[in-house]
């Protein structure tokens, strides 16, 4: 689907939410209502149908997408979103506990990620910053599933190429044997590089994903298959 030049540099004033259940649908369009002051609100169930609204209305000045539709991980449609609309800001949610998810959401092009179980305050600082301009992947963004939590709503697995989270061919080769629980020593064996290549690849992985040590690192990442590795 295209969009005029125009529309593509002028948003449309109506939010966009995108969520396969109708009553999570509602109430996020009336919590903008509410909080957010957005004067008009229109719905999709799925990708498809949020495509078409954007189609037939311009692009949405904000677009709150759930991250898991009926037909999947929502990825390929925020990332058609963002080309389509650069002016549209994108806000993910999900109910999903993967520590991942904010992180493949930030890759497809999302401007903000906030968890279902976020509190109120949490979703109008997140659509405040993100209407502003500014990014919402703070620390908590990352929800790892509690004990009570697991049994019920188990992690899927979330694939991510090196790019996805700006990460070298390198850099996710190491990292894929650092989530296999390897030490830095078996790791540069493996990829027939020095200890200290290792050491130096790591450090940066670390920057790049926001962790201060291996084992946040490794917890951020539970689950995670990192692909081409």
């Amino acid at each position: 689907m295209s969009l005029s030049p125009f529309s593509r540099l002028h948003p449309a004033c109506y939010a966009l939410v995108v969520d396969d259940h109708p009553l999570v649908a509602q109430g996020m369009a009336d919590f903008l209502g509410l909080h957010a002051a957005v004067a008009e609100t229109r719905h999709a169930f799925d990708a498809t149908s949020a495509l078409r609204i954007v189609a037939a209305h311009g692009p949405p000045m904000l677009a709150l997408v759930d991250f898991w539709l009926a037909e999947g991980a929502s990825t390929s449609f925020i990332a058609s979103l963002v080309a389509m609309s650069p002016g549209t800001r994108v806000l993910v949610t999900s109910a999903d506990p993967h520590p991942a998810i904010a992180l493949k959401a930030r890759a497809s092009g999302a401007h903000g990620f906030v968890h279902k179980g976020d509190p109120p305050e949490t979703y109008h600082a997140a659509v405040t910053s993100v209407l502003r301009g500014q990014v919402w992947f703070d620390a908590n963004a990352t929800v790892l599933p509690s004990r009570s939590s697991a049994g019920c709503m188990a992690p899927r697995e979330i694939r991510l190429a090196p790019a996805d989270i700006g990460l070298t061919p390198r850099q996710g080769e190491i990292l894929a044997l650092v989530l296999d629980g390897l030490p830095n020593k078996p790791i540069a064996s493996s990829l027939h590089l020095s200890e200290h290549t290792v050491k130096e690849h790591l450090t940066a992985i670390l920057q790049k994903l926001e962790a201060r040590n291996r084992v946040e690192l490794i917890a951020k990442l539970r689950g995670v298959r990192i692909d081409g590795a």
